[in-house]
């Protein structure tokens, strides 16, 4: 568990408070998102479901006791693509718990160039469903792709609005309405989840439960600018709203007033 007492903050956007230390390999136009051969699709299965969905399970349970509340919600849109939105509190947790809130559909993360750069690791991510953002207008066209393309097979793309990892914080940081051009583009439905902390009696790890809340849909009557806007504070709005279910704080977080000049 991360040991750090208090964190100190200046841009609530942009700082990042993730421990690990990697170098970030380039997401080019040579960066393949999709591959189609028989092998890759039994590595992904391989990796997916028979390594990680078991390990997630008993990482989850052990480390966090998770509990998940509001999963019916998903019930009706198994074998529909859809986009899964949460709050960002976990380096490793956060890669594991949107397999466990969603099981059995399966997901993909759109996610840091760091998480498909690590030495080994690296090589296995992308299988396991990683969707790195792209470095220039090339590769974004291809990253595009890969997201329409999960989607219309019927999975999830998880994304953390958010953006930045900042461990165990309690309430959502102010996030902005870029990521919620994928679902108005492709007039598809959003749930979210909220990822909240309770005391335990026998453990100081605090035990994770989430909550989920939607459909959220786009609004056809709007413009598309005012679609990612409202899909933007409906989602917000709700994951405020469970947030406020943490009654520990592990790590408190102030803000340091920038200095002028």
């Amino acid at each position: 568990m991360d040991k750090r007492k208090v964190i100190y903050y200046t841009d609530e956007l942009n700082n990042e408070f993730s421990t690990a230390q990697i170098e970030k390999k380039n997401i080019d136009e040579n960066y393949i998102y999709c591959h189609n051969s028989l092998f890759k699709r039994f590595t992904r299965f391989f990796w997916y479901r028979i390594i990680a969905t078991p390990f997630a399970f008993i990482y989850t349970k052990i480390s966090f006791g998770h509990r998940t509340f509001g999963r019916k919600k998903l019930n009706s849109f198994k074998g529909t693509g859809y986009f899964l939105y949460g709050n960002h509190t976990q380096d490793i947790g956060d890669a594991f718990l949107p397999t466990m809130i969603n099981f059995p559909q399966s997901d993909y993360c759109i996610a840091h160039a760091n998480n498909v750069s690590m030495p080994i690791l690296g090589h296995i991510t992308p299988s396991l469903g990683a969707l790195p953002l792209p470095d220039d207008l090339k590769a974004y066209k291809n990253f595009i792709s890969a997201i329409n393309r999960r989607i219309g097979e019927g999975n999830t793309v998880v994304v953390y609005p958010e953006a930045h990892i900042w461990p165990y914080y309690t309430k959502i940081r102010p996030f902005t309405d870029v990521s919620f051009k994928y679902p108005v583009d492709l007039d598809t439905p959003v749930f979210c989840f909220t990822n909240t902390y309770k005391k335990r009696k026998l453990r100081r790890k605090p035990r994770i439960i989430t909550y989920i809340d939607g459909p959220f849909y786009p609004d056809s009557t709007l413009s598309k600018r005012e679609r990612r806007q409202k899909l933007r504070d409906e989602v917000y709005n709700a994951m405020c709203t469970r947030a406020k279910e943490s009654d520990i704080e592990i790590i408190k977080y102030i803000k340091r007033e920038q200095e002028n000049g």
